[in-house]
């Protein structure tokens, strides 16, 4: 603040001088050729006035634009912090707080643009096995946990063209771009056994050991996201129906 004050004079007593000096050089330039001379009060009157009315007005001036400038970069400041804040609540709106991976709204929007993009791709359907029991035997902590590392083992078979999801309870959603339907009980299969070897600590101290069905689908381009999502399902319902902790692709 002191420095811009400092500046705001500086600059006004800069605009006055070079205001006086401009009405020197036009008297002595201009007068002369009416036939006066400007000597006494004339020569006071064009050092004087210059000072008296530039001074006060350029400092005027120059403190409003300074306020200006500072409104202005103030105003930048906010809008940049509401955008920010905006940017972070729709990301929030859009992820699953106890996962980590996008609400099944997000997931399905993510799946539309993959679809109308022409990316074609492998579809799971994952459910964890008996996951009640879990939370009736061992507390919702421990269901929570095991809820929150299956969304981290899936987050790390996100790449970035990949989305993953949770699509309601203990459903999750897994679209991986690229993928072959060759490759697509491969995949399957390493995400099932990463997750069958996760051993939970109930606060009982009991070890819990999870499990998941997994159904899958392969993707065309320009699938439909809520069809394929529907055969994935009905995988997963094999797989669950033919004993659970298996994939069915």
């Amino acid at each position: 603040m002191v420095v811009s004050m400092r500046r705001i004079i500086e600059k006004s007593f800069l605009t006055g001088l070079c205001s006086m000096l401009a009405s020197l050089a036009l008297s002595f330039c201009i007068v002369p050729l009416l036939g006066g001379q400007v000597v006494g009060a004339g020569l006071f009157m064009t050092i004087f006035c210059p000072l008296a009315i530039s001074i006060p007005a350029s400092a005027f001036h120059f403190a409003q634009s300074e306020r200006i400038r500072r409104a202005e970069a103030a105003t930048k400041e906010v809008l940049q912090q509401l955008a920010d804040a905006y940017e972070a609540l729709r990301l929030q709106s859009r992820t699953d707080g106890l996962t980590g991976v996008l609400t099944r709204g997000a997931f399905m929007e993510e799946l539309e643009g993959m679809s109308g993009r022409g990316v074609a791709g492998v579809l799971l359907f994952l459910d964890l096995d008996h996951f009640k029991m879990i939370n009736d035997r061992h507390g919702h902590a421990t269901g929570d946990e095991a809820l929150r590392l299956t969304g981290r083992i899936l987050s790390r078979y996100q790449r970035q063209s990949d989305v993953a999801g949770r699509l309601g309870g203990e459903e999750f959603g897994l679209f991986q771009s690229g993928l072959t339907f060759e490759d697509m009980h491969t995949r399957c299969e390493e995400i099932r056994a990463e997750i069958a070897a996760v051993v939970l600590h109930a606060a009982s101290g009991s070890r819990v050991q999870i499990s998941a069905s997994i159904g899958a689908c392969h993707c065309p381009p320009g699938f439909d996201p809520s069809e394929r999502l529907k055969a994935a399902d009905e995988n997963l319902y094999q797989a669950k129906s033919l004993g659970r902790n298996r994939v069915v692709a």
